[in-house]
């Protein structure tokens, strides 16, 4: 098959590459507005550079890749969609609710498939998580955490634009809890606070925060979030049952010290970077677009999916500023 590719930044052409080493893959058609990228990309992955979205979707793809900026995600997405061509979107679909919303309708109008990059569906160790839960292996399930710590704070530019904390670093937890288990969240409370770098408080966000998610079922879901975590990047998960308990992210990389007498886990140089420890994850969250694409199944991760973590971030950054418990339905719009 023929795949399109739309942004050729550092996560934009880590896809290339990886797309260009799938057997299913038979060419590439890549561009982003800074054309020395696209001509870089052109030459390393034998693909063929144009000069516009436009252009890409006209050259007689199959699917199409979008890497861009988050502004461009909307108009891409649909332009895509409008040409009949699968789509694989990084997360988020927009920068706001309401325009993904717009994005939604119409892609359901639409009928075509669109896939949007939440990796941690396809990380080795959350999708053992996720058939323990479906097989039944942990009985009734009563608590679920998630945790993602950044070993250092973004830019100042990216933590003007971000939405905070919840909208753009949390939400990989609120996707990854709700796909493992199956539930839907009700109610949030959320907090926050800032230990450091001046220019996160100064844009009206938290460096650090947690929140406690209510799911339909009663289990509980607990999340936990900074950008300071000086020992590496330390994303994992805990599933908890009546039956048994399971873990992701126990791993000899993990970038936690243990100071318990005579322990030597974990015992490997620590994941510092979020596309080292997810390397795995994104390879396989490609092959699986190469599947939707060739019509072998469907989106692992729609639009509408999206938009459910993206309620819930809305929902956390709501109770963060109120101080109080948030029902999901009162930030929820049809």
């Amino acid at each position: 098959m023929r795949i399109g590719i739309m942004g050729l930044g550092r996560i934009g052409a880590f896809h290339a590459e990886t797309l260009a080493g799938l057997e299913a893959v038979d060419s590439l058609v890549v561009t982003d507005p800074v054309a020395a990228a696209a001509s870089s990309a052109a030459e390393r992955f034998g693909a063929t550079a144009v000069d516009s979205p436009d252009a890409v979707l006209a050259a007689g793809v199959d699917g199409v890749v979008i890497a861009a900026a988050t502004d461009a995600h909307p108009e891409l997405i649909l332009a895509a969609v409008k040409a009949g061509i699968p789509v694989f979107c990084e997360k988020p679909v927009a920068r706001g609710v309401e325009e993904s919303l717009e994005v939604l309708r119409a892609v359901e109008d639409g009928g075509v498939e669109v896939h949007i990059g939440y990796n941690r569906r396809f990380d080795a160790g959350c999708v053992a998580a996720r058939a323990a839960v479906v097989n039944g292996e942990l009985g009734l399930l009563h608590t679920v955490r998630s945790t993602t710590l950044d070993p250092a704070p973004p830019p100042a530019a990216y933590v003007a634009v971000s939405g905070g904390i919840f909208r753009d670093c949390s939400v990989h937890d609120f996707d990854i809890v709700r796909w493992v288990t199956g539930r839907e969240v009700v109610e949030v409370y959320a907090t926050g606070g800032n230990r450091g770098a001046d220019y996160i408080a100064a844009a009206g966000d938290v460096d650090t925060a947690s929140a406690l998610l209510t799911f339909d079922d009663g289990t509980i879901g607990v999340i936990s979030n900074s950008r300071h975590n000086a020992r590496g990047y330390d994303v994992r998960l805990e599933v908890h049952g009546m039956k048994d308990s399971i873990a992701v992210g126990l791993e000899d990389k993990l970038p936690l010290r243990s100071v318990e007498p005579g322990v030597t886990f974990p015992a490997g140089p620590p994941h510092h970077f979020f596309m080292d420890r997810f390397a795995d994850a994104y390879r396989a969250e490609l092959t699986a677009f190469t599947e939707v694409v060739a019509g072998s199944r469907p989106s692992p991760c729609t639009v509408a999916d999206a938009l459910e973590a993206s309620w819930i971030a809305e929902a956390c950054t709501l109770s963060l500023q109120e101080h109080r418990p948030v029902r999901l339905e009162e930030v929820r719009k049809a």
